[in-house]
């Protein structure tokens, strides 16, 4: 066993993973094979360069994803500190400026006396631990066949898809307002109106519409939070409407009206020069996506910064290779984080590469370790990776339904999700305090 951590992977989990441990005075070598070698949607050489949305999801007081945040707060998360300094106005959501996002991170990472960071793309796992192999949905084709050989069998995989970015000066505001649904928090969200007309209008073309065709090799398993707008279209006329462009709560001020269908669009950066269509990832071809989204009100002459894109996402069966301390059974001292682990989501994943590295730290330094409570987020992620069923195993989001509390049974909805985050922190806390982990 190697007294340092080899972290393969700088995205969101390989930056926290390495982060945590060089923080408790772990000696960490660090692999990110860009700009060496590139994938088909990063656009930068940065540590945790967020591809799909900006946002790191809903951060409303006692939800689980802000439990799940406040969770990392506590143990000064790089990914989550990063985020609340680079924030962009986003309503209950917590939304970043990506590039400053990134930045931050990396020149954090390259800057700590901990840490040597290599930019070379690592095709064999090393046969020495301890290692996190935090790789992410776009591992590259020679590490894939190795950890494929590794876990001996084939990847699991869905297709996730990108939203499309426009120039904030190319829309007409004049036909959209500003608002968040129901008034709650600031008005964040640029709101595009449709008549009913317009509505079955837009349905009709996204129906109609060509796609990029998958290769014949390739099937469409798609996961449901992140599901293409076209896809959605195709379950029936009125599913947009009750879907992303679901209307209720945005009351029109210029005519005190609530329209038909409603697009969302959030701010991409703190200068407010991008937006970003809420649930608009698509398959649809570049010329389709220009022809089609021009037809939403206010955006009849927008410039396309990004068009909506499309690309495999592999995930392992966790819970038949994975123990509790996300290190593989067959293999100790080899550990897996982030969404190839199957969580799903900027945070989850960052996440499970904070257990990762603290997992390792406790291994290289001889310190005993369990994982986080149940009652907490971080341990009902962990639960849900590894003591699910190995039949059918999907990607996760943290929510309620994961939690394993008595709190659960409390019927006032408010009441019941206070109770839980109050626990869920004191908990944390708690198992923090008895698993004093670093190395001196």
């Amino acid at each position: 066993m190697k007294d340092y951590l080899t972290v393969i992977g700088a995205g969101l989990a390989g930056s926290e993973a390495a982060w945590q441990a060089a923080e408790r005075g772990v000696k960490v070598v660090l692999y990110e094979m860009r700009p060496v070698t590139r994938t088909p949607v990063h656009k930068t050489e940065n540590c945790a360069e967020l591809v799909c949305s900006n946002s790191l999801g809903n951060n409303l007081p006692h939800s689980a994803p802000f439990i799940l945040k406040e969770e990392l707060r506590h143990f000064k998360s790089i990914v989550i500190a990063s985020g609340d300094n680079n924030s962009v106005p986003a309503g209950s959501a917590l939304a970043v400026d990506r590039d400053l996002f990134s930045k931050e991170i990396t020149e954090k990472l390259s800057s700590h006396p901990n840490i040597t960071f290599k930019r070379e793309e690592v095709k064999e796992i090393p046969q020495e631990g301890p290692v996190i192999i935090a790789t992410g949905p776009l591992t590259s084709p020679h590490l894939s066949e190795q950890i494929s050989k590794l876990v001996g069998q084939e990847y699991l995989y869905f297709y996730d898809a990108l939203s499309p970015i426009v120039n904030a000066d190319s829309i007409d505001y004049d036909k959209a307002f500003f608002a968040s649904r129901y008034d709650k928090g600031d008005a964040d969200y640029l709101n595009c109106p449709m008549s009913e007309a317009q509505y079955y209008e837009f349905v009709r073309e996204l129906k109609a519409s060509e796609k990029v065709p998958f290769a014949t090799f390739e099937k469409a398993v798609y996961f449901e939070g992140c599901m293409p707008i076209e896809v959605l279209a195709e379950r029936g006329d009125r599913t947009l409407a009750f879907g992303p462009l679901k209307p209720v709560g945005l009351t029109n001020p210029k005519t005190g009206k609530i329209a038909h269908a409603v697009v969302q669009l959030r701010r991409e950066n703190r200068d407010s020069s991008a937006y970003n269509l809420v649930g608009f990832q698509t398959k649809l071809t570049y010329p389709e996506q220009k022809r089609i989204f021009s037809m939403i009100p206010g955006l009849e002459n927008a410039e396309f910064f990004r068009f909506g894109a499309i690309h495999r996402n592999t995930y392992i069966n966790s819970p038949s290779l994975l123990n509790n301390q996300l290190e593989l059974k067959s293999h100790p001292g080899i550990y897996f984080a982030g969404q190839v682990t199957g969580v799903e989501g900027y945070v989850e994943s960052s996440a499970m590469g904070l257990l990762a590295g603290l997992s390792a730290v406790a291994k290289i330094s001889g310190s005993s370790y369990g994982p986080p409570p149940a009652d907490t987020a971080l341990g009902a992620l962990i639960n849900y990776l590894t003591k699910s069923g190995s039949k059918g195993f999907q990607p996760m989001n943290i929510n309620f339904g994961l939690f394993w509390v008595q709190d659960m049974r409390i019927r006032d909805k408010k009441l019941r999700n206070q109770k839980i985050a109050m626990n869920a922190l004191d908990k944390i806390k708690e198992w923090d305090e008895g698993h004093p982990i670093a190395v001196h």
